[in-house]
């Protein structure tokens, strides 16, 4: 799932519920909710535009009923499909917050200017969040504000932190 470029993955189409069509969506939201609320979704590889029917929390996942797919069969084929939304539709993440595709791709420097790697995803563990970096072996990185993360400068594409390389 790339989270490059003028959109943004929100999350994808993971199951299929009932038999009326509904799909089960994996949220990459926060709150995992809230993707409801961003339309229209830009979906599958071919992003066209979907404008859901009807949404809700459903146990531990979201539910969502998409316009024209009334029946199971039509929804497994839509297993996988990524859920994208406009970056530039989003809200200012404000001061001191960044969205996770804005840290994509950022090179992440220590506090002795060595690179460990640039942010190839972030996942979230409950604790905190942790940045996987690709370089020269894989790490992961807290992304603790002021205790781990020191600076996040998007315009010149680098996150500082106080790391140590072995870690």
């Amino acid at each position: 799932m790339s989270e490059s470029g003028p959109n943004v993955t929100l999350g994808y189409v993971s199951g299929v519920h009932g038999l009326k069509g509904w799909v089960k969506v994996h949220s990459h939201t926060d709150p995992r909710e809230a993707i409801l609320d961003y339309q229209p979704w830009l979906l599958g590889e071919d992003q066209r535009e979907v404008r859901i029917a009807g949404g809700q929390p459903h146990g531990k996942t979201l539910i969502a009923a998409l316009p024209g797919v009334d029946g199971p069969e039509q929804a497994r084929a839509l297993v996988g499909q990524v859920i994208r939304f406009p970056r530039g539709a989003l809200p200012e993440s404000g001061e001191g917050s960044w969205y996770w595709s804005d840290l994509v791709g950022l090179e992440v420097i220590n506090r002795d200017g060595i690179s460990l790697g640039r942010v190839i995803k972030m996942i979230e563990t409950g604790a905190n969040d942790v940045m996987v970096l690709a370089g020269e072996r894989e790490r992961l990185v807290p992304f603790v504000n002021e205790q781990v993360v020191r600076s996040v400068d998007l315009d010149n594409g680098t996150i500082h932190v106080d790391w140590h390389p072995d870690d």
